[in-house]
């Protein structure tokens, strides 16, 4: 009997970390391949493996088995370096649905919800983890209009996200010789 609940415990852990905050409804007509490619990191809420960088990116392309290969990249002004954290994105309901579930540690899954996309050319995404503390918004290019930064935290307060606590990630350019890694 202990086994069984350990074994179910185990599951829950596993899966738990891939639902949305409740008023989140992932994207319909999501197209991965216009997604793919280089993404800003314009603002976030913290999270201990993002402090600290700044000239957030990501970058996704396709996987051998289906997948999506994800490698975040920040600069640690602290550190005077960059931190690359690889991944890989599957879809969890279907592949025209912007919800997917992302990993970096082995077996251990969160949610990547991308709750509100420009449309035309994919310019910005809205994008939340499992719950209300993981929030993002991210731009094809290192700058984005204030009316989309204004729509974004309006629309993310009203659904919950505690928007007094993002924070806006510098974009400056870097010097040539800090590029290194890059």
């Amino acid at each position: 009997m202990t086994m069984r609940v350990g074994y179910i415990v185990f599951i829950l852990l596993l899966t738990g970390c891939v639902g949305m905050p409740d008023k989140v409804t992932p994207v319909d007509n999501f197209e991965l391949d216009r997604y793919l490619g280089k993404w800003y990191e314009i603002a976030r809420l913290d999270h201990s493996f993002e402090r600290g960088l700044e000239r957030v990116t990501a970058e996704y392309s396709m996987r051998d088995d289906g997948g999506v290969a994800v490698v975040n990249r920040g600069y640690s002004t602290e550190d005077e370096a960059w931190k690359v954290a690889q991944g890989k994105a599957y879809f969890v309901e279907g592949s025209d649905k912007g919800y997917l579930k992302v990993s970096f540690f082995g077996p251990f899954y969160g949610s990547y919800v991308v709750f509100e996309l420009e449309q035309t050319g994919y310019e910005y995404a809205f994008v939340s983890g499992p719950d209300t503390s993981y929030l993002w918004l991210l731009s094809r290019t290192p700058r984005l209009d204030d009316d989309v930064i204004e729509r974004f935290k309006r629309v993310s307060s009203e659904l919950g996200f505690d928007t007094s606590e993002l924070i806006f990630v510098d974009q400056q350019e870097i010097p040539a010789d800090q590029s290194a890694g890059y």
